[in-house]
Protein backbone atom coordinates (compact mmCIF):
# COMPACT_ATOMS: atom_id res chain seq x y z
CA UNK A 1 0.00 0.00 0.00
CA UNK A 2 1.15 3.32 -1.17
CA UNK A 3 1.01 6.09 1.07
CA UNK A 4 -0.01 9.65 -0.27
CA UNK A 5 2.49 12.55 -0.18
CA UNK A 6 0.79 14.05 2.75
CA UNK A 7 0.34 10.83 4.77
CA UNK A 8 4.57 10.46 4.09
CA UNK A 9 4.81 13.97 5.13
CA UNK A 10 3.34 13.47 8.40
CA UNK A 11 5.34 10.37 9.05
CA UNK A 12 8.29 12.14 8.56
CA UNK A 13 7.29 14.94 10.58
CA UNK A 14 6.42 12.49 13.45
CA UNK A 15 9.69 10.92 13.32
CA UNK A 16 11.49 13.98 13.76
CA UNK A 17 9.13 15.32 15.91
CA UNK A 18 9.75 12.82 18.41
CA UNK A 19 13.63 13.64 19.06
CA UNK A 20 12.54 16.55 20.87
CA UNK A 21 8.84 16.00 22.06
CA UNK A 22 7.67 13.17 24.01
CA UNK A 23 3.97 13.45 23.40
CA UNK A 24 3.04 14.61 19.50
CA UNK A 25 -0.42 15.35 17.81
CA UNK A 26 -1.39 13.72 14.42
CA UNK A 27 -4.74 15.57 12.83
CA UNK A 28 -6.23 14.21 10.10
CA UNK A 29 -9.64 14.84 8.79
CA UNK A 30 -11.89 11.68 8.79
CA UNK A 31 -11.45 10.14 5.58
CA UNK A 32 -7.43 10.85 4.99
CA UNK A 33 -6.30 8.09 5.98
CA UNK A 34 -5.26 8.13 9.73
CA UNK A 35 -5.52 4.67 10.65
CA UNK A 36 -3.35 3.91 7.50
CA UNK A 37 -0.31 6.78 9.23
CA UNK A 38 -0.61 5.51 12.65
CA UNK A 39 -0.16 1.80 11.56
CA UNK A 40 3.01 2.67 9.45
CA UNK A 41 4.09 4.60 12.43
CA UNK A 42 3.93 1.42 14.72
CA UNK A 43 5.41 -0.60 11.88
CA UNK A 44 8.63 1.36 12.17
CA UNK A 45 8.65 1.78 15.75
CA UNK A 46 8.73 -1.60 16.13
CA UNK A 47 12.57 -1.13 15.64
CA UNK A 48 12.75 0.53 19.21
CA UNK A 49 9.98 -1.67 21.22
CA UNK A 50 6.45 -2.83 21.79
CA UNK A 51 3.89 -0.51 20.07
CA UNK A 52 0.47 -0.07 21.72
CA UNK A 53 -2.83 1.04 19.65
CA UNK A 54 -5.20 2.63 22.34
CA UNK A 55 -8.82 2.37 20.73
CA UNK A 56 -12.51 2.45 22.85
CA UNK A 57 -15.01 0.76 20.30
CA UNK A 58 -15.16 -2.51 19.35
CA UNK A 59 -15.18 -1.52 15.25
CA UNK A 60 -11.99 0.77 15.89
CA UNK A 61 -10.33 -2.32 17.19
CA UNK A 62 -10.97 -4.30 14.43
CA UNK A 63 -10.08 -1.53 11.80
CA UNK A 64 -6.81 -0.89 13.39
CA UNK A 65 -5.47 -4.38 13.62
CA UNK A 66 -7.55 -5.20 9.62
CA UNK A 67 -5.11 -1.89 8.55
CA UNK A 68 -2.23 -2.93 10.23
CA UNK A 69 -2.50 -6.42 8.37
CA UNK A 70 -2.97 -5.12 4.65
CA UNK A 71 -0.55 -2.58 5.12
CA UNK A 72 2.66 -4.47 6.71
CA UNK A 73 1.49 -7.94 6.36
CA UNK A 74 1.92 -8.44 9.93
CA UNK A 75 -0.75 -9.39 12.54
CA UNK A 76 -1.43 -7.12 15.51
CA UNK A 77 -2.07 -8.29 18.91
CA UNK A 78 -5.24 -7.75 20.85
CA UNK A 79 -6.20 -6.95 24.48
CA UNK A 80 -9.96 -7.21 25.38
CA UNK A 81 -11.63 -8.74 27.82
CA UNK A 82 -10.38 -12.29 28.22
CA UNK A 83 -8.36 -11.51 25.18
CA UNK A 84 -4.47 -11.05 26.23
CA UNK A 85 -2.41 -11.62 22.65
CA UNK A 86 0.94 -9.32 23.01
CA UNK A 87 2.62 -9.14 19.88
CA UNK A 88 5.52 -6.67 18.74
CA UNK A 89 2.36 -4.38 17.77
CA UNK A 90 -0.41 -4.94 20.43
CA UNK A 91 -4.48 -3.40 19.92
CA UNK A 92 -5.63 -2.34 23.19
CA UNK A 93 -8.84 -1.52 24.40
CA UNK A 94 -9.57 1.60 26.68
CA UNK A 95 -11.71 -0.19 29.34
CA UNK A 96 -9.83 -3.44 29.27
CA UNK A 97 -6.17 -1.95 29.71
CA UNK A 98 -7.50 0.49 32.01
CA UNK A 99 -7.62 -2.22 34.43
CA UNK A 100 -4.79 -3.98 33.63
CA UNK A 101 -1.91 -1.34 32.79
CA UNK A 102 -0.39 -1.54 35.79
CA UNK A 103 0.14 -5.54 35.67
CA UNK A 104 3.21 -4.08 32.56
CA UNK A 105 6.14 -2.90 33.41
CA UNK A 106 6.48 0.42 32.52
CA UNK A 107 8.85 0.32 29.99
CA UNK A 108 7.11 -2.18 28.13
CA UNK A 109 5.47 -0.81 25.53
CA UNK A 110 8.02 1.97 23.62
CA UNK A 111 5.01 3.79 21.77
CA UNK A 112 2.00 3.81 22.42
CA UNK A 113 -0.73 5.36 19.87
CA UNK A 114 -3.99 6.95 20.98
CA UNK A 115 -6.92 6.82 18.20
CA UNK A 116 -9.24 9.23 18.74
CA UNK A 117 -7.54 11.49 20.69
CA UNK A 118 -9.72 14.16 21.79
CA UNK A 119 -10.81 11.07 24.42
CA UNK A 120 -7.23 10.89 25.90
CA UNK A 121 -8.09 13.53 28.61
CA UNK A 122 -10.31 11.50 30.37
CA UNK A 123 -9.40 9.27 33.37
CA UNK A 124 -9.66 6.62 31.92
CA UNK A 125 -6.96 7.01 29.17
CA UNK A 126 -4.90 9.06 31.91
CA UNK A 127 -4.40 5.81 34.05
CA UNK A 128 -3.16 4.27 30.72
CA UNK A 129 -1.50 7.16 29.46
CA UNK A 130 0.59 7.29 33.00
CA UNK A 131 1.19 4.30 33.82
CA UNK A 132 4.31 3.69 30.72
CA UNK A 133 7.29 5.90 29.99
CA UNK A 134 6.44 5.81 25.84
CA UNK A 135 6.36 7.85 23.52
CA UNK A 136 2.68 9.00 22.70
CA UNK A 137 1.23 9.74 19.57
CA UNK A 138 -2.38 10.63 19.84
CA UNK A 139 -4.42 10.73 16.31
CA UNK A 140 -8.04 13.03 15.80
CA UNK A 141 -10.02 14.39 13.53
CA UNK A 142 -9.22 18.46 12.80
CA UNK A 143 -10.00 20.16 15.81
CA UNK A 144 -11.03 23.67 17.23
CA UNK A 145 -8.58 26.35 19.36
CA UNK A 146 -10.53 25.07 21.98
CA UNK A 147 -9.90 21.20 21.39
CA UNK A 148 -6.32 21.73 20.52
CA UNK A 149 -6.11 24.11 23.56
CA UNK A 150 -7.57 21.56 26.03
CA UNK A 151 -5.41 18.43 24.21
CA UNK A 152 -1.83 20.88 24.68
CA UNK A 153 -2.65 20.44 28.52
CA UNK A 154 -1.11 16.75 27.66
CA UNK A 155 0.47 16.70 24.39
CA UNK A 156 3.54 18.90 23.77
CA UNK A 157 3.62 19.00 20.08
CA UNK A 158 1.47 19.46 17.06
CA UNK A 159 3.60 17.17 14.61
CA UNK A 160 1.44 17.31 11.50
CA UNK A 161 -1.94 18.56 10.44
CA UNK A 162 -3.95 18.43 6.77
CA UNK A 163 -6.75 20.65 7.31
CA UNK A 164 -9.99 19.93 5.65
CA UNK A 165 -10.15 22.46 3.29
CA UNK A 166 -6.27 21.10 1.87
CA UNK A 167 -7.90 17.67 1.38
CA UNK A 168 -11.03 18.98 -0.62
CA UNK A 169 -8.58 21.04 -2.68
CA UNK A 170 -6.08 17.82 -3.26
CA UNK A 171 -9.22 16.02 -4.16
CA UNK A 172 -8.50 13.15 -1.37
CA UNK A 173 -12.38 13.94 0.28
CA UNK A 174 -15.24 15.70 -2.22
CA UNK A 175 -16.05 19.28 -2.38
CA UNK A 176 -19.41 20.08 0.19
CA UNK A 177 -22.07 22.25 0.14
CA UNK A 178 -23.68 23.49 2.90
CA UNK A 179 -27.91 25.03 3.21
CA UNK A 180 -29.23 26.43 6.48
CA UNK A 181 -33.18 25.49 6.71
CA UNK A 182 -35.43 28.39 7.95
CA UNK A 183 -36.70 26.24 10.50
CA UNK A 184 -35.76 28.14 13.97
CA UNK A 185 -35.45 25.53 16.42
CA UNK A 186 -34.88 26.74 20.11
CA UNK A 187 -32.02 25.69 22.27
CA UNK A 188 -31.84 28.33 24.61
CA UNK A 189 -33.72 26.01 27.68
CA UNK A 190 -31.69 22.93 26.73
CA UNK A 191 -29.68 21.90 29.65
CA UNK A 192 -25.83 21.69 29.51
CA UNK A 193 -23.86 18.89 31.20
CA UNK A 194 -20.07 18.14 31.09
CA UNK A 195 -19.55 21.03 28.66
CA UNK A 196 -22.05 20.11 25.43
CA UNK A 197 -25.93 20.29 25.25
CA UNK A 198 -27.83 17.13 27.71
CA UNK A 199 -29.50 14.58 25.06
CA UNK A 200 -32.59 14.18 26.58
CA UNK A 201 -32.96 17.95 27.02
CA UNK A 202 -32.75 18.67 23.41
CA UNK A 203 -34.76 15.43 22.55
CA UNK A 204 -37.57 17.18 24.09
CA UNK A 205 -36.99 20.68 22.56
CA UNK A 206 -36.61 18.56 18.96
CA UNK A 207 -39.90 16.21 18.75
CA UNK A 208 -42.56 18.89 18.05
CA UNK A 209 -40.39 20.12 14.84
CA UNK A 210 -39.67 16.21 13.39
CA UNK A 211 -42.46 16.74 11.27
CA UNK A 212 -41.31 19.77 9.78
CA UNK A 213 -38.12 18.63 10.00
CA UNK A 214 -38.59 15.25 8.15
CA UNK A 215 -40.46 17.51 5.13
CA UNK A 216 -37.58 19.08 4.74
CA UNK A 217 -35.10 16.27 4.25
CA UNK A 218 -37.72 14.84 1.79
CA UNK A 219 -37.51 18.31 -0.09
CA UNK A 220 -33.83 18.94 0.06
CA UNK A 221 -32.69 15.70 -0.21
CA UNK A 222 -35.07 13.42 -2.41
CA UNK A 223 -31.85 12.72 -4.64
CA UNK A 224 -29.14 11.94 -2.29
CA UNK A 225 -28.28 9.02 0.39
CA UNK A 226 -28.43 10.87 3.40
CA UNK A 227 -27.38 9.63 7.12
CA UNK A 228 -29.12 11.58 10.35
CA UNK A 229 -27.77 11.71 13.41
CA UNK A 230 -29.81 11.67 16.62
CA UNK A 231 -30.10 12.77 20.51
CA UNK A 232 -31.70 9.39 21.13
CA UNK A 233 -32.81 5.87 19.86
CA UNK A 234 -36.57 7.06 20.13
CA UNK A 235 -36.81 10.44 18.29
CA UNK A 236 -34.50 8.02 15.44
CA UNK A 237 -36.82 6.04 15.28
CA UNK A 238 -39.79 8.35 15.55
CA UNK A 239 -38.51 10.63 12.82
CA UNK A 240 -37.45 7.30 10.11
CA UNK A 241 -41.46 6.78 10.44
CA UNK A 242 -42.24 10.27 8.80
CA UNK A 243 -39.71 9.58 6.08
CA UNK A 244 -41.29 7.27 3.20
CA UNK A 245 -38.62 4.27 3.05
CA UNK A 246 -36.59 5.55 5.70
CA UNK A 247 -35.13 2.88 8.36
CA UNK A 248 -33.62 3.31 11.80
CA UNK A 249 -30.42 1.53 13.35
CA UNK A 250 -29.07 1.60 16.80
CA UNK A 251 -26.38 -1.11 19.19
CA UNK A 252 -29.62 -3.17 19.41
CA UNK A 253 -31.50 -3.66 16.87
CA UNK A 254 -31.81 -7.04 16.08
CA UNK A 255 -31.71 -6.36 12.39
CA UNK A 256 -28.70 -3.87 12.85
CA UNK A 257 -26.31 -5.68 10.19
CA UNK A 258 -28.95 -6.20 7.74
CA UNK A 259 -29.81 -2.25 8.05
CA UNK A 260 -26.33 -1.22 7.49
CA UNK A 261 -25.43 -3.52 4.62
CA UNK A 262 -29.51 -2.52 2.79
CA UNK A 263 -27.85 1.01 3.25
CA UNK A 264 -24.38 0.26 1.69
CA UNK A 265 -25.94 -0.53 -1.13
CA UNK A 266 -28.93 1.87 -1.37
CA UNK A 267 -29.14 4.79 -3.80
CA UNK A 268 -30.93 8.34 -4.45
CA UNK A 269 -33.53 8.80 -1.77
CA UNK A 270 -32.29 6.00 1.04
CA UNK A 271 -32.58 7.67 4.32
CA UNK A 272 -30.85 6.13 7.51
CA UNK A 273 -31.33 7.62 11.06
CA UNK A 274 -29.42 6.86 14.45
CA UNK A 275 -28.79 8.09 17.54
CA UNK A 276 -24.81 8.50 17.77
CA UNK A 277 -23.56 4.58 16.60
CA UNK A 278 -22.50 5.86 13.33
CA UNK A 279 -19.81 8.51 14.17
CA UNK A 280 -17.21 6.50 14.69
CA UNK A 281 -15.63 3.28 12.81
CA UNK A 282 -18.34 3.34 10.35
CA UNK A 283 -17.78 3.82 6.51
CA UNK A 284 -20.32 4.46 3.83
CA UNK A 285 -18.22 6.72 1.05
CA UNK A 286 -21.42 6.95 -1.15
CA UNK A 287 -23.08 8.95 1.34
CA UNK A 288 -24.11 12.83 -0.03
CA UNK A 289 -25.89 13.94 2.93
CA UNK A 290 -25.53 14.16 6.56
CA UNK A 291 -28.33 16.34 8.90
CA UNK A 292 -27.30 16.66 12.33
CA UNK A 293 -30.11 16.84 14.73
CA UNK A 294 -27.76 15.91 17.74
CA UNK A 295 -26.62 19.76 17.99
CA UNK A 296 -22.92 20.00 19.77
CA UNK A 297 -20.52 22.55 21.06
CA UNK A 298 -17.81 19.94 20.58
CA UNK A 299 -15.93 20.57 17.30
CA UNK A 300 -14.33 16.91 16.89
CA UNK A 301 -17.36 15.14 17.67
CA UNK A 302 -19.70 17.37 14.90
CA UNK A 303 -16.40 16.90 12.42
CA UNK A 304 -17.27 12.87 13.05
CA UNK A 305 -20.58 12.88 12.03
CA UNK A 306 -19.52 15.29 9.14
CA UNK A 307 -17.12 13.35 8.25
CA UNK A 308 -19.76 10.08 7.32
CA UNK A 309 -20.15 11.87 3.61
CA UNK A 310 -16.50 13.92 3.04
CA UNK A 311 -15.09 10.46 1.34
CA UNK A 312 -15.05 9.87 -2.51
CA UNK A 313 -17.39 7.76 -4.18
CA UNK A 314 -17.80 6.84 -7.92
CA UNK A 315 -20.53 9.27 -9.23
CA UNK A 316 -20.76 11.37 -6.26
CA UNK A 317 -20.21 15.15 -7.14
CA UNK A 318 -20.16 16.52 -3.35
CA UNK A 319 -21.88 16.05 0.08
CA UNK A 320 -24.78 18.21 1.06
CA UNK A 321 -24.97 19.53 4.89
CA UNK A 322 -28.49 20.46 5.83
CA UNK A 323 -28.60 22.49 9.04
CA UNK A 324 -31.38 24.25 10.67
CA UNK A 325 -31.90 27.87 12.28
CA UNK A 326 -30.54 26.62 15.92
CA UNK A 327 -31.38 29.27 17.82
CA UNK A 328 -28.99 29.10 20.88
CA UNK A 329 -27.94 32.09 23.76
CA UNK A 330 -24.47 31.96 22.90
CA UNK A 331 -22.53 31.58 19.74
CA UNK A 332 -20.92 28.37 20.94
CA UNK A 333 -23.22 25.91 18.64
CA UNK A 334 -20.88 24.07 16.04
CA UNK A 335 -22.23 24.27 12.78
CA UNK A 336 -20.95 23.56 9.27
CA UNK A 337 -19.11 27.34 8.97
CA UNK A 338 -16.47 25.50 11.77
CA UNK A 339 -15.39 23.26 9.26
CA UNK A 340 -14.17 25.57 6.93
CA UNK A 341 -12.73 28.91 9.06
CA UNK A 342 -12.01 29.46 12.58
CA UNK A 343 -12.39 33.45 12.57
CA UNK A 344 -15.53 34.73 15.21
CA UNK A 345 -15.89 37.28 11.73
CA UNK A 346 -15.53 34.39 9.82
CA UNK A 347 -17.94 32.14 10.69
CA UNK A 348 -20.87 34.34 11.06
CA UNK A 349 -20.44 35.56 7.33
CA UNK A 350 -20.50 32.20 6.14
CA UNK A 351 -23.38 30.79 8.34
CA UNK A 352 -25.75 34.22 7.27
CA UNK A 353 -24.56 32.99 3.38
CA UNK A 354 -26.21 29.37 4.27
CA UNK A 355 -29.01 30.80 5.00
CA UNK A 356 -29.64 32.77 2.61
CA UNK A 357 -29.21 29.63 -0.44
CA UNK A 358 -27.16 26.65 -0.61
CA UNK A 359 -23.43 27.45 -0.81
CA UNK A 360 -20.05 26.01 -1.70
CA UNK A 361 -18.76 25.85 2.07
CA UNK A 362 -15.21 26.77 0.91
CA UNK A 363 -15.96 29.10 -1.40
CA UNK A 364 -17.85 31.20 1.15
CA UNK A 365 -14.97 30.82 3.55
CA UNK A 366 -12.31 32.80 1.45
CA UNK A 367 -15.11 35.23 0.03
CA UNK A 368 -15.18 35.62 4.45
CA UNK A 369 -11.35 35.90 4.44
CA UNK A 370 -11.21 37.78 1.48
CA UNK A 371 -13.54 40.75 2.81
CA UNK A 372 -12.02 40.62 6.41
CA UNK A 373 -8.79 40.96 4.78
CA UNK A 374 -9.65 43.63 2.65
CA UNK A 375 -10.88 45.48 5.32
CA UNK A 376 -7.54 45.16 7.45
CA UNK A 377 -6.37 46.34 4.38
CA UNK A 378 -7.62 49.60 4.06
CA UNK A 379 -6.98 49.77 7.64
CA UNK A 380 -3.64 49.35 7.45
CA UNK A 381 -2.80 51.26 4.34
CA UNK A 382 -2.17 54.75 6.12
CA UNK A 383 -0.04 53.24 8.39
CA UNK A 384 2.02 51.40 5.44
CA UNK A 385 3.27 54.79 4.62
CA UNK A 386 5.18 55.57 7.83
CA UNK A 387 8.65 55.45 7.72
CA UNK A 388 10.24 52.42 9.94
CA UNK A 389 12.66 49.69 9.47
CA UNK A 390 10.69 46.91 9.82
CA UNK A 391 7.88 45.25 8.34
CA UNK A 392 4.78 44.94 11.28
CA UNK A 393 3.98 41.19 10.96
CA UNK A 394 0.27 42.09 10.14
CA UNK A 395 0.75 44.13 7.47
CA UNK A 396 2.71 41.37 5.93
CA UNK A 397 0.12 38.71 6.95
CA UNK A 398 -2.87 40.61 4.73
CA UNK A 399 -0.41 41.01 2.20
CA UNK A 400 0.64 38.08 1.04
CA UNK A 401 -3.02 35.95 2.06
CA UNK A 402 -1.89 34.71 5.50
CA UNK A 403 -4.98 35.60 7.53
CA UNK A 404 -4.28 32.15 9.46
CA UNK A 405 -1.51 33.97 10.57
CA UNK A 406 -3.04 36.59 11.90
CA UNK A 407 -5.42 34.28 13.71
CA UNK A 408 -3.06 32.18 15.00
CA UNK A 409 -3.33 31.35 18.90
CA UNK A 410 -0.75 29.62 21.18
CA UNK A 411 -1.71 26.04 21.91
CA UNK A 412 1.05 24.24 23.66
CA UNK A 413 3.05 25.37 26.39
CA UNK A 414 6.21 25.85 24.23
CA UNK A 415 4.62 27.97 21.75
CA UNK A 416 3.66 30.38 24.39
CA UNK A 417 7.44 31.44 25.44
CA UNK A 418 8.85 34.20 24.48
CA UNK A 419 11.02 34.03 20.89
CA UNK A 420 14.36 33.07 20.80
CA UNK A 421 17.33 34.72 19.95
CA UNK A 422 18.07 32.84 17.15
CA UNK A 423 14.36 33.43 15.54
CA UNK A 424 14.14 36.79 15.92
CA UNK A 425 17.60 37.60 14.27
CA UNK A 426 16.18 35.35 11.79
CA UNK A 427 12.48 37.00 11.49
CA UNK A 428 13.86 40.42 11.74
CA UNK A 429 17.09 40.10 8.95
CA UNK A 430 14.25 39.58 6.26
CA UNK A 431 12.67 43.05 7.19
CA UNK A 432 9.81 41.81 9.58
CA UNK A 433 9.59 43.50 13.31
CA UNK A 434 9.05 40.36 15.75
CA UNK A 435 8.27 42.60 18.65
CA UNK A 436 6.68 41.23 21.50
CA UNK A 437 6.66 37.41 19.26
CA UNK A 438 5.97 34.10 20.85
CA UNK A 439 8.02 31.56 20.00
CA UNK A 440 4.97 29.14 18.35
CA UNK A 441 3.85 32.27 16.32
CA UNK A 442 7.50 33.30 15.03
CA UNK A 443 7.86 29.32 14.23
CA UNK A 444 5.25 29.84 11.80
CA UNK A 445 6.35 32.78 10.40
CA UNK A 446 9.76 31.73 9.76
CA UNK A 447 8.06 28.27 8.20
CA UNK A 448 6.27 30.77 6.27
CA UNK A 449 9.30 32.74 4.91
CA UNK A 450 10.95 29.42 3.86
CA UNK A 451 7.96 28.48 1.83
CA UNK A 452 7.35 31.66 0.00
CA UNK A 453 11.51 31.84 -0.12
CA UNK A 454 11.33 28.20 -2.11
CA UNK A 455 7.76 29.39 -4.35
CA UNK A 456 10.06 32.47 -5.72
CA UNK A 457 7.55 34.54 -3.93
CA UNK A 458 8.64 38.58 -3.27
CA UNK A 459 10.31 39.11 -0.40
CA UNK A 460 9.40 41.00 2.80
CA UNK A 461 11.59 43.78 2.40
CA UNK A 462 10.39 44.22 -1.30
CA UNK A 463 6.70 44.52 0.20
CA UNK A 464 7.78 46.87 3.11
CA UNK A 465 9.42 49.11 0.08
CA UNK A 466 6.38 49.01 -2.35
CA UNK A 467 3.73 49.24 0.01
CA UNK A 468 5.47 52.22 1.51
CA UNK A 469 4.93 54.03 -1.71
CA UNK A 470 1.18 53.01 -2.24
CA UNK A 471 1.39 49.60 -4.14
CA UNK A 472 -1.02 47.24 -2.47
CA UNK A 473 -0.97 43.41 -2.02
CA UNK A 474 2.94 43.28 -2.89
CA UNK A 475 2.89 39.91 -1.02
CA UNK A 476 1.49 37.69 -3.27
CA UNK A 477 3.81 39.33 -6.12
CA UNK A 478 7.10 36.91 -6.94
CA UNK A 479 10.28 38.25 -6.48
CA UNK A 480 11.02 39.22 -10.24
CA UNK A 481 7.76 41.16 -10.73
CA UNK A 482 8.76 42.67 -7.15
CA UNK A 483 12.44 43.49 -8.72
CA UNK A 484 11.03 44.64 -12.01
CA UNK A 485 8.58 46.85 -10.20
CA UNK A 486 11.43 48.80 -8.30
CA UNK A 487 13.64 48.98 -11.25
CA UNK A 488 11.01 50.75 -13.27
CA UNK A 489 10.90 53.35 -9.86
CA UNK A 490 14.54 53.28 -10.59
CA UNK A 491 14.64 54.32 -14.07
CA UNK A 492 12.09 57.55 -13.21
CA UNK A 493 14.29 59.09 -11.25
CA UNK A 494 13.01 57.47 -7.81
CA UNK A 495 16.22 58.51 -6.64
CA UNK A 496 15.53 60.53 -2.89
CA UNK A 497 14.53 56.46 -1.80
CA UNK A 498 17.11 54.63 -3.84
CA UNK A 499 20.02 56.58 -2.31
CA UNK A 500 19.45 55.01 1.19
CA UNK A 501 19.22 51.34 -0.09
CA UNK A 502 21.31 48.74 -1.57
CA UNK A 503 19.92 45.91 -4.26
CA UNK A 504 20.77 43.33 -1.79
CA UNK A 505 19.09 44.65 0.43
CA UNK A 506 15.72 43.08 -1.30
CA UNK A 507 17.38 39.43 -2.10
CA UNK A 508 16.41 36.39 -0.21
CA UNK A 509 19.14 35.08 1.77
CA UNK A 510 19.90 32.42 3.98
Amino acid sequence: MRLRPYQEEAVRAIEDGWSTFQKQLLVLPTGCGKTVVFSRIAQDRTKRGKVLILAHRDELIEQARDKYHTLTGSTAGKIKGSENELMPVTVGSVQTMMRRAEKFPTDYFKTVIVDEAHHSLSDSYQRILTHFDADVLGVTATPDRGDKKSLGRYYDNLAYEYSLRQAVADGYLCQMKARTVPLPIDLSQVKVKVGDFEVNSIAETLEPYLPKIAEAIMEYAADRKTVVFCPLISIAQELASMIHGAREVNGSSPDRKEAIEWFDKAGAGAVLCNAMLLTEGWDCPSVDCVVVLRPTKIRSLYCQMIGRGTRLAPGKKDLLILDFLWMSQKHDLCKPADLSVDNVEDKAYVTSKSEEEEIDLFGAASDAVEARRSKLAEELAAQAKKKSKLLDPLQWFVSIDGMDLADYEPTFAWESQPASDKQIRMIEGYGISAENMSKGQASQIIDRLMNRRKSGLATPKQVHCLERFGYRNVGTWTFQQATARINELAAVNWKKYLLRVKPEDFVWTA
